[in-house]
């Protein structure tokens, strides 16, 4: 069996686990601060507040930004539905903004488009989350303008994205963005088993997202409306959450870590090997943006069913018999019977809906061998009846 995902942990990172371990701080320990420095250094971002979740740290970077009933968060159908699920958490409403057809990634023009009408129906967006879907960055600097025009804020959803660069930048770095997402799934770039970080360039939202992280409770003199009691006191200040990761996720995360660039450069590798190799097969291959260095997370193929005998359905299926465990990447948003009770409807996205129809995510990790994705291509090829 070939998975589409899948993590690599070594002696290092087992090692590194087991010494936390054999430590007195399991959770809430340093383990902690030297697992977000180090996302710190390599980003070029200020500050960074890790969590158990990409989920939990795009609900605590709503909560941060100010999002509360009455707001609207846009983002893009084509994603994961924790991206939009945000925004409920919060008591706001969502909308969505449909895909550029070439990077699949939400369209900056018709993110404009939908802007120039919210303006003149007088529901512009609080927040827009772009997300960098398989790891190729959105254009950041396009929706960073638009930001500054129209008045929202900007998370990065960079949940498949780090170690991926925009414009020669480090995505994380923040410079087009008040908070950026990272997530440790295991089938992501570096994992963590289960966990997520925000990261952000400004003091202000580190210190709110560093209270809704562990309930709102500080030690901090500063931060405290009354004078302290004793050494023991401490004050909720805040109404937050138990978001906390634990110093045996940090630790493996900093072992991981010490390999970010290579996985990322081994990825692109067999990116560019599937590239030659199902060049002349029906397929729409990802295409990348010259300002971006994708963390190449998924590598999606597009069908080109008016050129082959068989649904999308079929391919999938085809490719699952003989244990290639692809994936699709995603379910439009608005499509599911949740959403579609606030009045969302097919054909509300178009271009999001076209790529469902035809999108596949097939094999990608840093220790697929070239043998395993030889074997890939050719039940594909079988399947596509080519």
């Amino acid at each position: 069996m070939i998975r589409y995902g899948q993590q690599d942990i070594t002696q290092a990172d087992i090692d590194a686990v087991i010494a936390v371990m054999k430590s007195v701080n399991l959770t809430q320990g340093p383990a902690i601060t030297q697992f977000e420095q180090s996302v710190i250094a390599h980003c070029g971002a200020k500050h960074a507040v890790a969590v158990n979740s990409a989920t939990s740290a795009l609900h605590i970077a709503c909560l941060a930004l100010g999002l509360g009933p009455g707001d609207l968060l846009w983002t893009t159908p084509n994603t994961f539905v924790a991206s939009a699920n945000c925004a409920l958490y919060c008591g706001a409403q969502v909308d969505f903004v449909d895909i550029d057809p070439q990077t699949w990634n939400l369209s900056p023009q018709a993110l404009e488009a939908k802007l120039i009408a919210a303006e003149k129906a007088g529901c512009l967006p609080k927040i827009v989350v772009p997300v960098h879907l398989t790891g190729q960055p959105c254009d950041m600097k396009a929706i960073h303008a638009l930001s500054q025009r129209y008045g929202f804020k900007i998370i990065e959803d960079a949940s498949h994205a780090i170690g991926g660069r925009y414009k020669g930048e480090s995505i994380g770095s923040g410079r087009y963005s008040d908070i950026t997402v990272f997530s440790f799934h295991p089938v992501k770039i570096i994992t963590t088993a289960e966990g997520g970080m925000a990261l952000t360039n400004s003091d202000e939202l580190a210190i709110r997202l560093g209270l809704l992280r562990s309930h709102g409770i500080t030690r901090d003199p500063d931060l405290m409306t009354q004078s302290m009691d004793g050494p023991w006191y401490y004050q909720q200040v805040a109404l937050g959450f138990n978001y906390r990761m634990t110093d045996i996720q940090a630790a493996l995360g900093v072992s991981q870590m010490t390999r970010l660039n290579s996985y990322v450069a081994r990825r692109h590798e067999i990116a560019q090997r599937y590239n030659q190799l199902l060049a002349d097969l029906p397929l729409t291959l990802p295409w990348q943006h010259p300002d971006s260095y994708s963390a190449w997370h998924l590598y999606v193929i597009r069908l080109q069913l008016d050129k082959i005998q068989r649904t999308h359905r079929q391919v999938f299926e085809a490719l699952r018999a003989k244990d290639i465990m692809v994936n699709l990447h995603y379910i439009p948003i608005h499509t599911q019977p949740y959403y579609a009770k606030m009045g969302f409807k097919s054909g509300d996205f178009p271009e999001a809906e076209k790529y469902y129809s035809e999108a596949i995510s097939i094999p990608m990790f840093p220790t697929m061998t070239e043998a395993q994705q030889d074997e890939v291509i050719a039940v594909l090829k079988e399947a596509l009846g080519a």
